[in-house]
């Protein structure tokens, strides 16, 4: 993909498709996935059938709360916040390999009963092709016991082909780089709690700012429980882990005398710490 024609398929194929949505409540993060889905709905159904949820949660940063609001203020699409509560849920908090399907429930259930009480049919998401197929996602399965429509997946959209059409359609969050909540950032089998997503989140905050100017994109600060793995974009991973101004920000973010590792970035890497990764990667 790549070509005018091309993308101009692209685009048809996902308006055709959330055409048949009826009036649409879409979960949006403020990532480059749930952005195409709100507008490809807005652009389908109109602004006036369209309405963009936002989890308000300690795992999801005030900052990209701000970002998603802004985003729907510049394209007329009415901006929710429904509080999810999964911090109340025993088998988020206990972090197992759940984790995100308890998240996922609480999440997908708290906007289809937002939507069935405003009069929305259909709950879209933004999960794609590349999510699919990209291994243990417990959290698709939990979305689609709630009957959540997934417009990318189903059309067979994999990442790139989101980010050349969100491109396409002058989308500002086209080249934005994954933020899964903070709690993918807690070790499996180490207890969440509003303490440690809280120090991840400054951590990671500290960190940026330490690297502002080294052309820093992905960023992980993983919480191993009593040992922290910060992971950046490979060619800084040397002058992140020489640096001691970048040890000095995670330790006063809250990890303290932690020790510290500096690695290169690899999304879903915390699946590796699984008593059983391939079995689990796989479910």
């Amino acid at each position: 993909m790549g070509t005018v024609p091309d993308i101009q398929v692209l685009a048809g194929r996902l308006l055709d498709e959330v055409a048949g949505y009826g009036r649409t409540l879409v979960a949006f993060s403020g990532g480059v996935d749930s952005s195409l889905v709100v507008v490809a709905a807005a652009r389908a159904l109109g602004t006036h059938n369209v309405v963009a949820a936002t989890a308000v949660s300690p795992a999801v940063p005030g900052e990209e709360v701000s970002a998603a609001r802004e985003f729907c203020r510049q394209h007329a699409v009415e901006h929710r916040l429904i509080a999810t509560g999964e911090m109340d849920v025993a088998g988020y908090r206990e972090n197992g390999p759940m984790r995100c399907y308890f998240c996922k429930d609480t999440l997908a259930g708290a906007a289809r009963a937002f939507a069935g009480t405003h009069g929305f049919v259909t709950v879209a998401t933004g999960t794609n092709a590349s999510d699919v197929a990209g291994g243990f996602r417990p959290g698709i399965r939990a979305a689609a016991r709630h009957g959540v429509r997934t417009p990318l997946a189903d059309l067979g959209f994999a990442k790139d082909q989101v980010r050349q059409l969100a491109r396409h359609w002058g989308l500002a969050t086209w080249r934005k780089p994954a933020t899964p909540c903070l709690s993918s950032r807690i070790a499996f089998g180490v207890v969440i709690s509003t303490q440690r997503l809280s120090r991840v989140h400054r951590a990671e905050t500290a960190v940026r700012a330490a690297l502002a100017g080294a052309g820093l994109n992905d960023l992980r600060v993983r919480d191993l429980g009593d040992e922290v793995r910060l992971e950046v974009d490979a060619h800084l991973v040397g002058p992140a882990g020489a640096d001691p101004a970048v040890a000095r920000a995670v330790a006063d973010a809250g990890f303290g005398d932690a020790r510290l590792h500096v690695a290169a970035f690899r999304s879903g890497a915390m699946n590796d710490l699984l008593p059983d990764a391939q079995r689990w990667r796989h479910a």
